[in-house]
């Protein structure tokens, strides 16, 4: 992938780092994106410039607004000299039953899990489609093929980016664009430790145990898919090998949507 440009959001931590770190691996040039304290963001892309000698940038858009996402795109254009692969990661979670769930919740789930996505496409294609290549890969869920009771925005988010996905891949299927999702189970996320947490604290139960009983209800494997797995995946679906492979959605989920 070298002289390839990639932006993944939702990056400086969890599976958007994983990501980073195999398409930097693979020759990329690489925009993070996320949030987390200034110090430790530029230790981030200092480490990572070292460590693969390829061009690390970092953008604090947030997910939330368009504007800022547009600011992001143009921002890879200008540093890295476009955007060659597209890697849709950012998301947020909130759980509650439906008559319990806060609107003002729905809406920042559904932005940073979906909207976000649609936007940055719509930024990213015409520079896609004036290379006639580009690779967009957006980071779904288990919960875009199935659902869980408590998780109301984040599963409707999960399930329309599949849609989303699917209209891309079609609509750029006789260029050199591809579009493809990623469904992950349980990943040892920040995201997924505060509900392992919760969970502990809840039942007044160890955090090891807590952990386990996450795994056993959904994820027969028993274990979690990891960040590092993920990221391979991507890269593999921004490899020529996988210039046919167009709209699908791939369970990384240690058989939970095998039941």
């Amino acid at each position: 992938m070298k002289g390839k440009a990639a932006i993944i959001t939702g990056s400086t931590s969890g599976i958007g780092l994983g990501v980073a770190h195999a398409l930097a691996a693979a020759g990329a040039d690489i925009l993070l994106n996320g949030f987390g304290e200034r110090a430790a963001i530029e230790n981030l892309v200092s480490e990572m410039r070292n460590q693969y000698r390829n061009k690390v940038a970092y953008s604090a858009a947030d997910m939330s607004k368009p504007a800022d996402i547009e600011a992001m795109v143009a921002q890879a254009t200008r540093e890295l000299g476009g955007v060659d692969i597209l890697v849709n990661n950012a998301g947020i979670q909130y759980t509650a039953s439906v008559e319990e769930f806060p609107p003002e919740k729905w809406d920042a789930v559904i932005a940073i899990n979906l909207s976000a996505a649609f936007h940055a496409i719509r930024a990213a294609l015409p520079r896609m489609k004036a290379r006639n290549w580009g690779r967009i890969v957006n980071i779904a869920s288990t919960h875009g093929l199935v659902a869980s009771t408590q998780k109301v925005a984040y599963v409707a988010a999960k399930h329309g980016l599949l849609g989303l996905t699917k209209v891309v891949a079609l609509e750029t299927a006789r260029s050199g664009i591809t579009c493809n999702a990623i469904c992950p189970g349980w990943v040892p996320t920040p995201l997924v430790q505060k509900q392992i947490d919760e969970r502990a604290a809840k039942e007044g139960i160890p955090v090891e145990r807590a952990r386990h009983e996450l795994l056993a209800e959904k994820q027969p494997s028993l274990e979690f898919a990891t960040p590092q797995q993920i990221g391979a995946a991507v890269a593999f679906l921004c490899s020529e090998a996988a210039a046919q492979i167009r709209g699908v959605a791939l369970p990384i989920d240690g058989g939970w949507t095998a039941q």
